[in-house]
Parts: structure tokens; sequence; C-alpha cells
């Protein structure tokens, strides 16, 4: 039997699909930020049932009762609920199928804000065998999240949610389905896994879960770690038998970036520009505000005024040096309840970064953003932010982005977290949270979840460790700049 999230791993990769159907173990089990990802599907599902009156819903049925029940149900011409199709070994389940006369539309709900190329493919699976099921199919949409909807007191599904007409996007997507569906049958039938390269498909439209699995034979120092190439033309490189960066011939074209990584893969070493270092250094200006935050970004809108996926900042780390060389005073904020953390969240920073010395992020993109959202539904904190924060806040991942400082141990990125081994002892690794979106999680478990105040206090000590090492991170990165032999 082929269903449609079958056919959609198919789509991407078919030892993917044969894997998933035979050896169904050897898939990884979703960590707790996948998992999280699917239960917030879950959720926006059941917000989207609201939007139509009087449905049925088939969701909780098992398997041959769903599709028993489904059959029941058509006739009496109301919007059915995952209403289950089995014909010709092709299952599939509608998230809503909505009676319009002697027809139906499709409606496939998604969490995302806009339809993407995969959401299509999905539709098209779903039209194909409703359609082989005798159904008559007026329309087909994709139901996605409002990105402009502001949330008022209680969730209006109706104005959550944006109805897309793809009706006139499925017949290229249908084309070939027959073929493809067929084919992917025969891959399941198959007693032998088929042999799948590895390529662009591993990312696309969403990481494998088996790419581990796959990318173990990719050597150290090959062409996947050339920084910011398109991912096409890596694969062009590593097809036709230039697997490492120092393989790679002068006709390539690369940029002056990939150059200084197939120069130091040939060498060794690092790239240190001492010009732009010594620029960079020698134009802080003291007392440095060393700064991080720490936000969520919840699909449903938590607090009136906000939108979907608006950025919540429920911590901040700041490191304050006085003068070159003096002691670092450490300042840290972590919201606590359930209330809105912005206000305070603000009110504490202008308390604590003073009216004159830089400002030191990583990726001030981020900060800059959250401190303008904040400013923007908090008018009161607009003149401080616009007059006396924007001026003084400077990036030190401009060193690394711009390839200022360069280690081959960096892997070809620029992130603090490949960047700080490499520049001091500091280490994520043996942290209880070790990257921004656990945080998140975590942060969000233990704050609007039911947790014990044990798992609560030790998740917001984890927290404030984390955060706390990410400015102490930048702390040390200047310092070792400071230090460095030309």
């Amino acid at each position: 039997m082929l269903t449609k999230s079958n056919y959609l791993l198919g789509l991407q990769c078919p030892n993917l699909l044969w894997i998933s159907k035979n050896e169904k173990e050897r898939i990884p089990k979703p960590d707790v930020l996948a998992q999280q990802k699917f239960d917030v599907g879950t959720i926006i599902g059941e917000y989207a049932k609201k939007v139509f009156e009087g449905g049925i819903d088939l969701a909780d049925l098992g398997f041959k009762e769903n599709i028993e029940n489904t059959k029941k149900k058509l006739g009496k011409k109301v919007p059915l609920f995952e209403a289950g199709f089995l014909v010709d070994n092709l299952f599939s389940r509608a998230d809503v199928l909505c009676p319009v006369g002697n027809k139906w539309d499709i409606i496939e709900v998604k969490s995302a804000t806009k339809v993407k190329d995969i959401n299509l493919h999905d539709v098209a699976f779903q039209k194909y065998v409703y359609e082989k099921a005798g159904l008559k199919i007026r329309k087909c949409f994709l139901m996605h999240i409002n990105n402009e909807y502001s949330r008022d007191g209680e969730l209006e599904p109706k104005e959550f949610f944006v109805q897309t007409d793809v009706t006139d996007k499925i017949p290229n997507y249908s084309e070939g389905i027959k073929e493809r569906a067929d084919n992917m049958l025969n891959i399941i039938k198959s007693t032998e896994e088929p042999k799948c390269a590895i390529g662009v498909h591993c990312s696309n439209p969403y990481d494998c879960s088996l790419k581990d699995n796959c990318w173990k034979e990719v050597p150290e120092n090959s062409v996947m770690d050339f920084y910011r190439m398109f991912t096409k033309k890596k694969f062009e490189l590593y097809d036709n038998g230039i697997k490492l960066l120092n393989e790679v011939p002068d006709n390539v074209k690369l940029n002056d970036k990939q150059k200084i990584q197939r120069l130091l893969a040939e060498n060794g070493g690092v790239h240190k520009d001492k010009e732009q270092i010594d620029f960079f250094l020698k134009n802080l200006k003291y007392p440095l505000y060393y700064l991080d935050f720490e936000t969520i970004n919840p699909a449903i809108p938590k607090f009136d005024g906000m939108k979907p996926y608006q950025r919540i900042p429920f911590q901040f780390s700041l490191h304050v040096q006085k003068s070159k060389g003096s002691k670092l005073e450490h300042i840290s904020f972590l919201a606590e309840g359930t209330t809105d953390p912005r206000p305070k969240f603000m009110q504490t920073l202008k308390d604590n970064l003073g009216d004159k010395g830089d400002i030191l992020v990583y990726n001030q993109a981020f900060e800059k953003g959250v401190m303008n959202e904040g400013q923007m539904a908090f008018p009161e904190f607009k003149e401080w932010y616009e007059g006396n924060i924007l001026p003084r806040v400077k990036d030190l991942w401009d060193v690394f982005r711009n390839f200022w400082y360069y280690d081959s141990k960096q892997k070809g990125s620029a992130s603090i977290k490949y960047v700080l081994p490499v520049m001091s002892d500091l280490s994520y690794s043996k942290m209880d949270i070790k990257n921004g979106a656990f945080a998140s999680y975590e942060y969000e478990r233990v704050t609007y979840g039911d947790v014990d105040e044990k798992d609560r206090k030790k998740v917001r000590d984890a927290l404030e460790k984390y955060c706390g090492l990410d400015t102490l991170a930048e702390v040390r990165i200047v310092e070792r700049l400071g230090t460095i032999d030309f």
C-alpha cells in the first residue's frame, strides 16, 4: 500500500521510501524538536476543523473503521475530517473534504504561512486517489496560517487561516502521477533496497532522517564545506569526482572566501586579515556590552496584539566590560510566569545598557529585529531604541562571515558554535542545552506546560548557563582576536 506520506517520501528519495516500508526500525525516532512540530501541526488541524460547521470527525477511528465510515458518511453531504480512501493499493486521508452540490472540495491544512511546492504534490496525490475512488473534485485549497492575523482575545479560526485556491496548479503536479505511484509500489514490493547517491534531494524539501547514514562516506574537508556555495554546484563537483576542497581545479569559479578555503585545504594554517581585524578592534568603544537574546516564536500567538510566529524574547545575557581588560560584570534576565515577558524584557534592557559604549552581538539582524518589534509593540521604548541603542550595535559576526578570520576547523561555517572551539577552550558540547532551538523548546515546555518544580528549576538553570555562555563566547573571541600573532 502506498499512502500519501509514503508518496511524498518517494518523491524525495526511493531509498527513504523503501526503508520506511520494509525496515522502518532503521529510521531514527523524531527528536523532541521534530515531535514538537508534529504536535503543533495536530493543534493547528484541530483549530482548522472549527472553520467548518457541522463536520464529522473520523480521525480517531482505526484504519478499516475509517475507510468503512467514510463510505457511510459521504451521503450526509457535510464536511468530513480525515476521511480515508483505499483504492488500487493507494491510500489517502483528507484533512477536510467539503461538499459543494454533488462535488467535493479538498482542503489541505498546513501550519506554514504560505503554499510550498511539496504541498501541491500532496494535494495532487489526494485528488488522484479520491477521483479513482469515484469522488468528483471541484476545487483544491491549501489552508494555511494568515501571517497578518493579530490576536485579540480568543483565537478566531476563520481569521487565523487563509484558504488559497490551488486548483489551477494541480494539473502540473498530477502529470505522470500514475507512473510515479506504480513505480513506488514496485519499490515497496522489492526485496532489494534501492541504491541512491546523495544529492540535493537529501535536504529537499526536508532534511532526510537517514542523512547521517548516507553521508558517512563524505570525507573531511570536502566540497560540501564550501561557504555559501549553492548546494547544486557542490554536487556537480562531487558527482564529477571532485570531492575534496584541495582537488578543485583553477578553472572552477570560486568567490574570494571559497578560494581561501581551497588554499587552506592545500597549505594548512589559518587565514587572518590583520588590517580588518585591527580596524574592528580599535573601533570598539568601551564600556562594551556583549549581548545575546533567546526567543520563542509560537505558531499560535500567545498574547493579544501578536501575530503567528512572531518572536517573544524571554531571556537575555549581558556581559559588561567597562574598559579593555577590566573585570566582567554579568547581568541576566529570564522571564518568570506566563504573562507577556516583553515589557519587562525591554525595561530591563533599558536599565542595563547604559547610554554610551558599543553593544556587541553575533548576527545583529536578530537582536535588532527583536528590539524593533518590542518598541513597535510598546512605543514607550521607541525613542530609547532608535536614538540610543541602534547607533551603538556592532556585529562580531562580521569578522567571520567576511573571512577576516577563518580556520578550516570551522568547516565552512561562521556560526559561533563553530567559531568558539577554534578561538577558545569553551564549548557547548557538555551542556544540557546546546543550541537556541532547544533552549526555546525547553523554556516553552517548563513555562506553559504541566511540569513539577524540580524540572522547571533544572531547565531554568540550564537556560541561564546556555545564554550566559553565548555572551562569554563573544568576550573570549574578542580577547583572542586581540592576541593573534600575524
